[in-house]
């Protein structure tokens, strides 16, 4: 195919060319607002995992099986990224209808307001968190590895949906941009990002056997690395600083429901 206008109208029918590329990349995380807000609208808790990850799945799964695994990436955490800012908006707005639609919402708010309030609790102490943070990471990557990624991204958007519950519900009081802005912590964001790392990894195994093709590559070596470093971080800055980063959202409780 020596003709260039030939060349370019495959590479955009096949998805690779860059403005279907970066649409394709945009799609999960411009339909997770939607997602939300549906999910909310039914007030079953079952909703959001199930809508959230409808939305993603399709476009993660593409990457993933043509071996695209930095699209993957970017799809995944735009969606996370456009799931957490929805719900945070809708919790700081109507705090009990978006609870009624949040799997372990109102729980995990109880429990992140308490220790906002004193500075104690399972977030700022490594042996209570450790073992939590080690379960949820098996049963992730056990998830991911049995279904292709499909469960490991209805479990993120239940991690992401309880966690963003949280800071909206914490938005509803006096100090809602502190809330926005410091509800998530860093060590939070990087946890995220790791999850999503590695599910690209662990989806590739049943993906690649169901198209066909050999998918390994020394990339996938990589990402388990990025990941790693970033779980390390997570404890590290998570020990370091969550009693302080407790202090600087307490304003926030004032007047929080």
């Amino acid at each position: 195919m020596n003709d260039p206008h030939a060349r370019i109208a495959k590479t955009v029918q096949d998805g690779r060319g860059p403005v279907a590329s970066i649409l394709s990349i945009l799609i999960p995380g411009l339909l997770a607002p939607p997602a939300a807000f549906a999910a909310i609208a039914s007030g079953t808790r079952w909703m959001l995992p199930l809508l959230a990850t409808a939305v993603v799945y399709p476009s993660f799964a593409l990457f993933v099986g043509r071996g695209r695994r930095g699209a993957a990436v970017a799809a995944a955490l735009l969606w996370a990224a456009g799931l957490s800012a929805t719900l945070i908006f809708a919790a700081s707005h109507d705090p009990a209808r978006v609870g009624a639609a949040v799997p372990r919402g109102p729980a995990y708010r109880d429990e992140m307001f308490t220790y906002v309030a004193t500075g104690r609790g399972q977030e700022s102490e490594p042996a209570r968190f450790l073992p939590h943070h080690a379960f949820d990471l098996t049963l992730f990557v056990v998830a991911s590895l049995l279904t292709g990624g499909l469960l490991g991204l209805a479990m993120g958007s239940v991690l992401v949906g309880y966690m963003s519950y949280y800071v909206g519900s914490l938005a509803a009081g006096d100090a809602p941009l502190r809330a926005a802005l410091l509800g998530w912590p860093p060590w939070a964001i990087l946890r995220v990002v790791a999850f999503v790392l590695i599910g690209v990894v662990t989806a590739r195994p049943l993906l690649g056997r169901l198209t066909g093709r050999d998918l390994r590559s020394p990339a996938e070596r990589r990402l388990l690395i990025a990941a790693g470093v970033l779980l390390v971080l997570d404890v590290a800055l998570k020990s370091e600083f969550a009693v302080a980063w407790a202090a600087l959202l307490r304003p926030c409780l004032s007047s929080a429901p």
